[in-house]
């Protein structure tokens, strides 16, 4: 009868990264199960402190044995000359003797004790053995770094406390640790020692709560939540990037810089480069030229608030006419729709909201699709497939990060992801979205409610939440809540437009077939005061070819809040501009 043998598990080689010769922690310790196979190979590691721990020896002394015949009896050797010197030194025990005898301390005689009774040497300290938890953020967990001083001198000035960061070269062993790890790294040779200031570092506290970590958006990747939460950001990049490429689209880059309102509702910043902006006679702004200066954009019909003497100077600036940071891509994603078909744009939209509002911060990424020959209903499909292909890739992609999600923010988001996948989303319109609100007798809403008017979050969650417990699409607005370029439907009251609501989430989708009607196209921007030749090449489209088209923009960094279980979009935004607040 044959013996079974245990099946092999086959390790991958590990490669070191090609432009800086080290291996990512990730596979090391991510790489199989059964580590055995990597024990007893050499690497070269690379990370930061996130714990150490020195554990000083004992010196270890030898026990003394009594001498052997020959130590104690030396064989007499020959007769040797020997020189004054050394004559006159083997007899200072005879000198110092007779210094006794008539009463004279040999401390009288400190020449004499220097030279011929030298004080010892202090001994070194015992080593010390260096047990450091290091992290490269390539994972959730750390690897086991173990320093032997007796092998590799570690200098007292090179402390190893949290946040030290360290290049080591070593051999992968099993771990002497009775902890989860099953593998360390002893070190052979240190490469490099990057010290830190303990008493300034901000993360030599532990579990610093994030809003305090919000003060140091440099230093707060260090730390496994915000490391995890930006490997979950990235694979989300990744993941709308394929979706798209996977259906068909292009990738176009739109600007940031705009001359156009391409909405007609949001505060906008306003970029110049000239010196005096808006400002009365004798009044002087002292910004540095030809540097971007971001203020919050006064409407034209309000120009009236300015006062006397105040005249904005647009002639002499960069561009010669108002420019700002754009709000939304979509108007200039239709030129290309208008072309190659179906297009997206990923990129930072900026808004000059002075709002507290824990979901909005004044820049914020988007990806934003435009689609010809597409209707209302083609772009609701093709947002609802597009949120399910994220939330799926996260689950199938992030194990570890959303494992650590999971334990230490929200319990029950892997569950809840997986809700949002396999089920069919509710589509009312909003007509239908009031009535049902209009019924609700267990709650009473801050802002009352009648047709006409926007739905707040609190309205919208309520829908999501409570009444129909999983994703709702609302489409069909009234047109005064809804921007000028929305298709007019056949009832003159309503438009093509619609809100995609996730439970505990809100408003993560907006979407909206566009008007290619020209003279409906100029009858709204004349409701909205809209400038005619500002407009006229977004017009143009519609001269020219015109088509039906639709698409909708996706708010990505309220993708990376509901994917990490977060509330505060300032805690998965790496680095957060805010009203009144931008650091670095």
């Amino acid at each position: 009868m044959e013996s079974q043998q245990e099946p092999k598990v086959t390790i991958p080689p590990l490669i070191p990264l090609e432009y800086s010769n080290r291996v990512m922690l990730k596979t090391i310790l991510e790489c199989a199960d059964d580590e055995r196979g990597l024990f007893g190979k050499t690497v070269v590691v690379g990370g930061w402190v996130k714990s150490s721990k020195e554990v000083k020896r004992e010196p270890v002394v030898a026990a003394l044995k009594p001498p052997t015949a020959a130590e104690a009896f030396p064989p007499s050797p020959g007769p040797k000359e020997l020189s004054c010197v050394e004559v006159v030194q083997s007899r200072i025990p005879f000198f110092k003797k007779i210094i006794r005898v008539f009463g004279v301390s040999s401390d009288s005689y400190p020449g004499v004790r220097e030279k011929f009774e030298p004080v010892p040497k202090p001994p070194p300290p015992p080593p010390s053995k260096f047990f450091l938890q290091i992290n490269d953020g390539s994972s959730i967990s750390s690897l086991m770094v173990v320093i032997d001083s007796a092998i590799v001198p570690v200098s007292a000035s090179h402390v190893l406390p949290t946040g030290t960061c360290i290049l080591a070269h070593g051999v992968l062993e099993k771990s002497s640790s009775h902890g989860k790890q099953t593998i360390e790294l002893k070190v052979e040779k240190i490469l490099h020692i990057g010290t830190v200031e303990p008493d300034t570092y901000p993360l030599s506290r532990k579990r610093l709560p994030l809003d305090s970590l919000r003060d140091y958006p440099h230093i707060r990747p260090r730390t496994t939540t915000v490391a995890s939460i930006t490997r979950i950001r990235d694979t989300l990049d990744f993941a709308a990037h394929t979706f798209f490429h996977n259906h068909g689209f292009l990738h176009v880059q739109v600007p940031i810089i705009t001359t156009i309102d391409s909405e007609g509702f949001s505060e906008k910043f306003q970029v110049t480069t000239s010196k005096k902006w808006g400002l009365g006679s004798g009044a002087d702004a002292d910004v540095r030229h030809e540097t971007v200066k971001a203020e919050q954009h006064i409407e034209a019909r309000d120009k009236s608030k300015l006062g006397p003497g105040v005249k904005p100077e647009v002639k002499e600036d960069f561009f010669g006419r108002q420019s700002y940071l754009s709000v939304s891509g979509r108007l200039h994603l239709e030129s290309y729709a208008c072309a190659l078909g179906n297009v997206y744009s990923f990129g930072p939209r900026f808004r000059a909201e002075k709002t507290g509002s824990i979901k909005q911060v004044a820049e914020m990424w988007v990806v934003e699709v435009e689609m010809a020959f597409s209707q209302l209903e083609d772009s609701m499909k093709c947002a609802e497939d597009c949120f399910k292909f994220l939330c799926k890739w996260i689950l199938d992609h992030c194990p570890q990060d959303m494992k650590f999600v999971t334990k230490r923010i929200d319990k029950t988001i892997v569950h809840r992801l997986e809700y949002m996948i396999s089920i069919s989303y509710e589509r009312i319109s909003y007509r239908e979205a009031v009535d049902i609100l209009r019924k609700v007798t267990d709650k009473t809403f801050e802002t009352k409610l009648r047709w006409g008017v926007p739905l707040t979050a609190e309205h919208l969650s309520y829908l999501a939440d409570d009444h129909y417990k999983r994703p709702v699409i609302i489409y069909d607005y009234p047109k005064a809540v809804k921007p000028y370029y929305v298709r007019l439907n056949d009832d003159g009251k309503t438009v093509a437009a619609f809100d995609m609501v996730i439970p505990k989430m809100g408003t993560v989708i907006t979407g909206s077939q566009s008007e290619e009607r020209l003279d409906m196209l100029s009858a709204r921007m004349k409701e909205f005061d809209l400038s005619r030749d500002q407009y006229e090449w977004y017009q143009d489209l519609r001269k020219h070819g015109t088509v039906k088209h639709s698409g909708f923009s996706l708010g990505f960094d309220l993708m990376v809040l509901l994917m990490t279980g977060l509330t505060d979009v300032r805690d998965v935004v790496p680095f957060p501009r805010t009203h009144g607040k931008a650091n670095n």
